[in-house]
């Protein structure tokens, strides 16, 4: 196995009297997204400063390419990119001005700079805008040059804390696809959202916070199959055939619940073969199907299966 670019172990975070972060272990292989799933309060931006030497962890370890985030903080930094959740850049400069003076800072020379700044100002599309100040941007053109700005230094990891919090919708699906194309070419990406959509989408893997506590990590598709069920919506005739049906159904083992405005019945399902086993039960009671739909959990029941189940432990 190659070591993970991200190397969390056992890290926890107090402020006092509060625990921000209570044994959190995580890693993360090069070239892929992890989705830092909670609600406000969370931990998810404490454990995204402390990745980003920012805050110091009050116990455990943690590791950016194999150097710790305490001992080794200048190396750490050489290797990592950072987007807040508000734009950092000056607003008095323009878009140009804003990349050539971070690469500067990060000791490039001028021609350095300005040709480092053409490269992410064609590559998020802010060439047109280029000269103009920033604080004429629109939502969307501030976030994508606070993360252009993050890439200046060529990083290896970028760490979004929601990024996309107050866009629109079609500014939140261009930063999804500079998102997926950056980590095509090789960016390990660690993404805070409220969004859950945006989780499914970019995410490999996802981690689910409560309380400063991993509550739940794995796939999407994983997760959904620990708390989620499937279910088969079926579309009937009439009143008459939903009657008909929920008596079919029940007598085949099944649960269905009906919905009469709708003329449907949806059933849980443990597989997707068990399809098979309700068209069976319908057809041989002679009821008519106008439409069939298998349809998958999402993300939302995940999310508040385990936020009930949270809720419930802390009672």
């Amino acid at each position: 196995m190659t070591t993970p670019i991200i190397e969390v172990s056992h890290v926890s975070k107090r402020f006092g009297t509060v625990t921000a972060l209570d044994d959190v272990s995580l890693q993360l292989p090069q070239g892929s997204v992890l989705g830092l799933l909670g609600h406000n309060g969370a931990g998810k931006t404490t454990l995204i400063n402390i990745l980003s030497t920012l805050l110091p962890p009050s116990s455990g370890t943690a590791r950016i390419a194999g150097f710790d985030v305490v001992r080794q903080r200048h190396e750490v930094c050489a290797r990592i990119g950072l987007t807040g959740q508000f734009a950092s850049v000056d607003e008095q400069l323009s878009a140009r001005e804003n990349l050539v003076l971070i690469a500067r800072l990060l000791g490039a020379s001028r021609r350095e700079a300005r040709q480092r700044a053409d490269e992410l100002l064609t590559m998020f599309d802010l060439t047109e805008a280029a000269k103009r100040p920033v604080g004429g941007y629109s939502g969307g053109m501030r976030r994508r040059l606070d993360l252009s700005a993050s890439l200046v230094g060529r990083p290896d990891v970028i760490f979004l804390d929601e990024p996309t919090t107050g866009l629109d919708p079609v500014s939140r699906l261009n930063l999804w696809q500079i998102v997926e194309s950056l980590v095509a070419d090789g960016t390990t990406v660690l993404l805070t959202t409220q969004y859950l959509d945006e989780a499914d989408r970019l995410a490999d893997s996802i981690t689910v916070l409560s309380a400063g506590k991993v509550v739940a990590a794995g796939t999407a598709a994983e997760l959904k199959a620990q708390v989620g069920q499937r279910t088969v919506t079926a579309t009937l005739a009439g009143p008459r055939d939903v009657a008909d049906a929920l008596r079919a159904l029940t007598a085949a083992g099944f649960t269905p619940t009906p919905d009469e405005q709708r003329n449907a019945l949806t059933v849980p399902v443990s597989a997707s073969r068990e399809l098979a086993d309700v068209v069976r039960a319908l057809d041989e009671s002679g009821i008519e199907v106008g439409d069939l739909s298998l349809g998958e959990p999402t993300l939302d029941d995940v999310y508040l299966a385990l936020a009930h189940q949270a809720n419930r432990a802390a009672a």
